[in-house]
């Protein structure tokens, strides 16, 4: 990665013709859906990296929320929210569809990524908030065990099948983030092998996607970012120094 990360006083980069636009933030997980899915589908995408402690002025007239992930289309037309985005981009690309076809699988596929919010919520906690309880390891460990027994259902590689659909890309983020727990609390919040093994093993088969290894970062990589945000000094451009 060599583009750094916009901030207050900057200006727009003009549009790329005949490529989709991206306002992203490389540690940000609900951009790296975004990321994931584009890369997935093989779609031609140029990305914009945000500075999210100092914003520049003209995100917000982009999006009224004022984050990312965002995407800008070809006709001008701007999009929000990661879950949304991506729902958009399997329906007007639809060449290598990420949901199933039919109507309703696509939903329950959707109330599977819909239960993984709880576990999302919960790895925040950790990697935000001062102590950590071993009841939250605990949860969370909970948790990743309705999607390890989800997998050993589906008896497949993936939770798309032979290849990663829209739920394996869709919960990769925090996956690929999971050792962040024992990084930043110890050896004694190590995953255990012998509860999710299966939800492991996909981790490992995951890491060879090639859409997945267009965003990955080790755990050491993303727990240098999440220190210097916690010590008041996010520091978003440091691979660029590497």
């Amino acid at each position: 990665m060599s583009t750094k990360h916009l901030s207050v006083g900057s200006q727009v980069p003009p549009l790329v013709p005949g490529k989709l636009r991206l306002y992203s933030m490389r540690f940000c997980p609900f951009a790296q859906r975004v990321h994931l899915v584009l890369d997935a589908k093989k779609i031609p995408y140029d990305v914009v990296y945000v500075n999210l402690t100092h914003k520049p002025e003209w995100l917000v007239e982009k999006n009224p929320l004022s984050k990312v992930p965002l995407l800008e289309l070809k006709e001008g037309n701007i999009l929000y929210e990661s879950l949304i985005i991506v729902d958009y981009l399997d329906e007007a690309y639809p060449e290598h569809r990420l949901y199933p076809k039919d109507p309703l699988l696509k939903a329950q596929e959707k109330l599977l990524i819909e239960r993984f919010g709880a576990i999302i919520v919960l790895m925040n906690k950790v990697y935000y908030t001062p102590t950590m309880e071993r009841e939250q390891f605990v949860e969370i460990l909970n948790g990743l065990e309705i999607f390890d027994r989800e997998l050993v259902r589906r008896g497949t590689p993936f939770f798309g099948g032979k290849q990663p659909g829209m739920v394996d890309l869709m919960i990769w983020p925090w996956c690929e983030r999971a050792d962040l727990i024992r990084i930043l609390r110890g050896d004694q919040f190590v995953l255990p092998r012998e509860r999710i093994l299966r939800l492991l093993e996909w981790r490992s088969a995951m890491k060879e996607d090639e859409a997945v290894k267009g965003s990955y970062l080790d755990g050491e990589t993303h727990a240098k970012f999440i220190r210097s945000r916690q010590a008041g000094s996010a520091q978003y451009d440091f691979l660029i120094a590497q």
